[in-house]
């Protein structure tokens, strides 16, 4: 298979990723359990479907792997502790800064300059996202706040770690992930309500929102370039309150209805200058 074909591919893996990520909000609104118990719930699952996946547990580790797990853990534990002291608005949209810190990471550590569309994509999803959350931001819980800018930082560098095993197996870090989160999480879990509804909730979550959609992003990762990559990531959170409304009834905005439209034209003008240049250097 040529390399366009690969590229076309992997952005459909990096697509598909987004869009199981985003079905997180519907769930999670149903589940009562506390945030850490979710996570180590739903890493339970996870963890079942990548040693399945890659049949082995990783015996020898490199710095990449560990950085990309560690980074990932850290990342989603700011996120949650940020949408606990900050509105949920806030939280997703100072997170999805990422892509301005892995310009600079990617160059820095990867080689791997911007071209030109890039930096028109970025900012048109900017712009979109700010369209989006224009009637729920605000200036309240400044330690939220910046605890969701710090969980954007975060995921730049496990964005460009992801990235820097091109040549090897990411889903290796996912694995050492799930199962660290898994492991430090149970006890919480083991104070939670037990119901048939609430661990088929987790298991959708671990098996589908987090495991399928990791496995899809860790095959994209290695054929895409890191921002590109967290370029097409921002469907995540357009298309999670979309979810929410279409089966919860929550009421969306004429403002986030046209930056939702604005985000998704970004985003297709970065897949699309993407496949050009790649066509160009073959």
């Amino acid at each position: 298979m040529d390399s366009l074909s690969e590229r076309r591919k992997a952005i459909l893996y990096l697509a598909l990723a987004a869009i199981l990520w985003s079905t997180s909000g519907l769930f999670v609104k149903i589940l009562d359990w506390q945030p850490i118990s979710i996570l180590a719930g739903r890493s339970l699952f996870a963890s079942i479907v990548f040693l399945v996946y890659l049949r082995r547990i990783p015996t020898r580790f490199n710095r990449w792997q560990l950085l990309a797990a560690g980074m990932f853990i850290l990342t989603q534990f700011l996120f949650v502790t940020s949408t606990k002291m900050t509105t949920a608005a806030n939280a997703i949209f100072l997170q999805y800064t990422a892509p301005i810190y892995v310009v600079l990471l990617a160059f820095w550590l990867l080689r791997e300059k911007p071209a030109r569309t890039d930096w028109i994509s970025m900012l048109i999803i900017f712009i979109g996202l700010t369209l989006f959350f224009a009637d729920k931001l605000s200036t309240d819980g400044l330690y939220g706040n910046l605890l969701a800018i710090l969980s954007g930082v975060t995921s730049a560098v496990m964005m460009v770690a992801f990235r820097a095993q091109k040549n090897g197996n990411p889903a290796e870090s996912n694995l050492i992930a799930f199962l660290l989160t898994a492991t430090l999480g149970f006890p919480f879990v083991l104070k939670e309500t037990w119901t048939v509804t609430n661990w088929s909730i987790l298991a959708f979550l671990g098996v589908f929102q987090i495991g399928l959609a990791f496995i899809f992003f860790t095959q994209g990762i290695k054929h895409i370039p890191a921002l590109e990559a967290n370029l097409i990531g921002t469907l995540e959170p357009v298309l999670n309150p979309i979810w929410v409304f279409l089966f919860f009834g929550e009421s969306m905005g004429v403002f986030a209805l046209i930056g939702g439209l604005v985000v998704l034209g970004g985003v297709t003008l970065s897949a699309v200058g993407s496949a050009r240049a790649a066509k160009e250097s073959e």
